[in-house]
């Protein structure tokens, strides 16, 4: 199977990531049927562990939208294990050197360019076609994050690394490093004049400019700065704004007439 979003991506299109911290695959398939070019399980900061998250894919499949991961950490045996499972895309945390994403890249893709272990289990059946190991380095969606001040004073370097196909903004990691309010829309300046830098490097090197964002105004408004690729919220946001939302509705409308049974 290619990878839709990469494909997407390439021909100019802005793309829309959902976001994913409860490990509900029956949520996931939801999900799934509205329209999201790619979805992110985080197993980082979510719940999501590999047997959930190997569900969730398999949810996503009928619907040609892209599986991603963020993973917990820059270690190959995490990359292995999404990637075998059948992710086409790889949110990394906390890359802030060359060295760093030269790991990542060691990790995620197959040889000559990577070392990742061959053994795919359901990469080939995600896949539908024999040949997986051939086409997944080509297939595979490499992002790095960049939410350090070391990360931003080498990204130009952590973008040219081979392998690498973009970088994933993080804010409030980026603003607390930097010792400003660990927020995610941010309106610092200072934040703001990296993310034109990110635009810039990545425009410059044919590479995808992405970012993490919480309100959807605020995402269309990254889009129309020059960021392929933005996060629109999470499903515990929405649940939790739904569900507040709903809540002071009903507080402010009198009761009239019988109870639902449900």
């Amino acid at each position: 199977m290619n990878n839709s979003l990469k494909q997407r991506l390439a021909g100019g299109r802005a793309c829309y990531n959902g976001w994913s911290l409860i490990p509900s695959p029956i949520c996931i398939e939801g999900y799934a049927q509205l329209g999201w070019d790619s979805l992110t399980i985080d197993m980082q900061h979510g719940w999501w562990d590999y047997a959930t998250a190997t569900s969730a894919f398999m949810a996503m499949q009928a619907y040609g939208v892209t599986p991603m991961v963020r993973v917990p950490w820059n270690e190959p045996g995490v990359l292995g294990k999404v990637l075998d499972a059948g992710a086409q895309g790889i949110i990394c945390p906390m890359v802030n050197t060359v060295a760093d994403a030269q790991a990542l890249v060691r990790g995620a893709l197959y040889p000559p360019i990577g070392q990742r272990s061959t053994g795919p289990v359901r990469g080939p059946l995600s896949n539908a076609a024999p040949g997986y190991q051939g086409r997944a380095n080509d297939q595979l969606l490499l992002l790095p994050q960049i939410e350090t001040g070391e990360a931003v004073d080498n990204l130009e370097a952590i973008l040219d690394v081979e392998g690498i196909s973009g970088v994933y903004v993080g804010p409030s990691d980026l603003g607390l490093s930097l010792g400003l309010p660990a927020v995610m829309d941010q309106e610092e300046e200072r934040i703001l004049a990296i993310y034109e830098r990110v635009i810039a490097a990545c425009a410059a090197r044919g590479k995808i400019a992405s970012l993490h964002n919480t309100s959807p105004a605020y995402a269309a408004r990254m889009v129309a700065m020059g960021y392929h690729l933005v996060t629109v919220g999470s499903d515990l946001g929405f649940v939790l704004h739904g569900a507040g939302a709903a809540l002071a509705v009903a507080r402010q409308t009198p009761e009239t007439g019988a109870r639902s049974a449900y």
